[in-house]
């Protein structure tokens, strides 16, 4: 299903989500104050356009309260993020992600409003680590101070065996969420007790951050 995006702010972090959505077959309408920064992605999303996004008049003219998310991705000018944040919320945005560029900054557009704060830096420096410490953690994303989603090889004890018999959920606490195969990298979401485990698989794993790194540590 096709969905709606506003991109405010079109540097480094506003463009890749830009292009991104847009590569996704989402409809994209792209916002910057620089006539350059607008020239550079109007060929790559639905429409580009130059204006000031902390003006009022440009978010209205640009219908933002109409778009089913908007993106404030000016993290580097904490006055103009939370400004945008407040008027988008004001007229009516129904669902606002804004860039932070600090935790402090993040607690202050949380509370004036935003749906959801991302510290891009912050959590890809967090999966990055995560990457670089355990070897068989494939990708980290961090769902909450307690829970984890993981993608994992894995543990050798575990392969040649189906969820049922691991009684994976029971024994050690997390859900397997989906298992991508190694060969066709095939994607089984919601595998079934039955599905077995096989050589080459990743897991994706849900579970509160100590059952899931108990889970790494069977390794």
């Amino acid at each position: 299903m096709m969905k709606s995006f506003l991109v405010i702010g079109l540097g480094r972090f506003g463009t890749a989500v830009a292009r991104e959505l847009s590569a996704l077959g989402q409809e994209v309408l792209a916002l910057d104050v620089d006539a350059e920064n607008v020239q550079h992605i109007a060929d790559d999303v639905t429409q580009a356009i130059q204006g000031d996004a902390q003006e009022e008049a440009v978010l209205r003219s640009v219908g933002a309260r109409n778009f089913d998310c908007c993106v404030v991705a000016v993290g580097s000018d904490m006055e103009a993020s939370i400004l945008i944040t407040v008027m988008l919320k004001e007229m009516g945005a129904k669902y606002v992600v804004a860039k932070a560029m600090s935790p402090v900054h993040a607690r202050v557009l949380e509370r004036v409003g935003a749906d959801r704060v991302v510290l891009p830096e912050s959590e890809m420096g967090q999966r990055l680590a995560q990457r670089l410490a355990r070897t068989n953690v494939v990708d980290f994303i961090g769902v909450s101070d307690d829970f984890s989603i993981l993608e994992i090889h894995p543990p050798k004890s575990w392969i040649g065996h189906s969820l049922g018999q691991l009684n994976v959920r029971a024994r050690y606490l997390i859900n397997v969420l989906a298992i991508r195969h190694a060969e066709g990298g095939h994607v089984h979401v919601s595998p079934s007790p039955e599905q077995v485990i096989e050589n080459g698989d990743i897991l994706i794993v849900i579970g509160t951050n100590d059952r899931v790194n108990a889970v790494v540590e069977l390794h």
